[in-house]
C-alpha cells in the first residue's frame, strides 16, 4: 500500500461514504419527460434501445477504466431485462472519470457510469485505492454480506439515498431522506488482493428496496466487460501523492 495511505484512513472513510452516497433526483426527469407520459403506452422488449452515453470530466489517463468505457459496459440492450423490467426504455446514460484528492495530498483515480430508467437507476464505478474489499468494509463502517461474484470476493451492502426535490412553480429545491440503494463491491481479481475494485449500485425511484437478485444479475453480466476485470492490469496502482493540480479532484456524486 502506498506510503501515507494508513494515515489517511479517516479521510478514506469520509471519501468512501461520499462516493457511496446516492442522490435520487425525480423532479427533473418528471418535468423533462412530461411527468411520465412518454411511458403511458409502454414498450415491448423488442422496442427497447440503449440510451446514448454522454461523458463529462472524463479526465483519467488511458490506463484506467474511463467513464466512457464503463458507460459502454453498463448501457447494455438487456439492462432493463436484468432489472426485471424488460419493456422499460432507458432515459439517459452518463459516465465520468476523475481524481479524488484527500487532505493529505493522496489522489485516487475513480470513474463511474450511470444509466437511469423510469423505475431504477444503476451505477457502476471503478476504484483504484489499493484497498482490498474486506478492508473496505471496515472503512465504510456498514453492515455487509460477504459473498463471491463470478469467483471474485465481494460484499453486498445498503446505503441510504438523499432525495432532492424541485418545485417548478417557485424554483425552490429541497432535500431529505430518500430510499435505500443496494451495492455490491467486487474485487477486480479472484484473489482479492487490492488495487482495483468495482461497485455496482441499484436504487429504485419509488424509494423501495431494490431486488438483490437483479443487482447480482447486473454485476455478473456487466463486470466481465469492464477493463481491468479478472486481474488484467489496468495501471500501476491508483494512489498518487503528487500535488500537480492538473486533474480534477472533487469526489463524484451520483445525480
Amino acid at each position: 500500500m502506498a506510503d501515507g495511505f494508513a494515515g489517511s484512513k479517516k479521510e478514506m472513510n469520509a471519501g468512501a461514504q461520499a462516493v457511496a452516497a446516492v442522490v435520487a433526483v425525480g423532479g427533473v426527469l418528471g418535468g423533462a419527460w412530461g411527468l411520465g407520459e412518454f411511458f403511458e403506452l409502454g414498450h415491448s422488449p423488442e422496442d427497447v434501445k440503449p440510451a446514448v452515453c454522454s461523458t463529462t470530466k472524463d479526465e483519467l489517463p488511458a490506463e484506467y477504466a474511463s467513464g466512457a468505457k464503463l458507460c459502454a459496459a453498463l448501457n447494455r440492450p438487456d439492462l432493463p431485462a436484468l432489472l426485471g423490467t424488460p419493456a422499460e426504455q432507458p432515459l439517459n446514460a452518463t459516465g465520468n472519470g476523475r481524481w479524488i484528492t484527500f487532505g493529505s495530498g493522496v489522489k485516487i483515480a475513480a470513474s463511474e457510469a450511470k444509466v437511469q430508467l423510469k423505475t431504477h437507476t444503476v451505477q457502476v464505478s471503478a476504484s483504484y485505492d489499493d484497498l482490498p474489499v474486506d478492508q473496505a468494509v471496515e472503512v465504510l463502517g456498514v453492515t455487509v454480506q460477504q459473498q463471491t461474484v463470478l469467483g471474485h470476493p465481494a460484499v453486498v451492502y445498503s446505503y441510504p439515498t438523499i432525495a432532492i426535490t424541485f418545485d417548478f412553480g417557485n424554483g425552490k429545491t429541497g432535500s431529505g431522506p430518500g430510499g435505500v440503494a443496494r451495492h455490491v463491491m467486487v474485487a477486480a481479481d479472484a484473489k482479492g488482493g487490492g488495487g482495483t475494485s468495482f461497485d455496482v449500485v441499484v436504487w429504485r425511484e419509488d424509494g423501495t428496496l431494490p431486488d438483490d437478485m437483479a443487482l447480482l444479475r447486473v454485476a455478473e453480466q456487466v463486470l466481465p466487460t469492464v477493463p481491468g476485470w479478472a486481474g488484467k492490469p489496468v495501471g500501476g496502482g491508483g494512489l498518487r501523492a503528487d500535488h500537480g493540480g492538473q486533474r480534477g479532484a472533487s469526489a463524484p456524486v451520483v445525480v
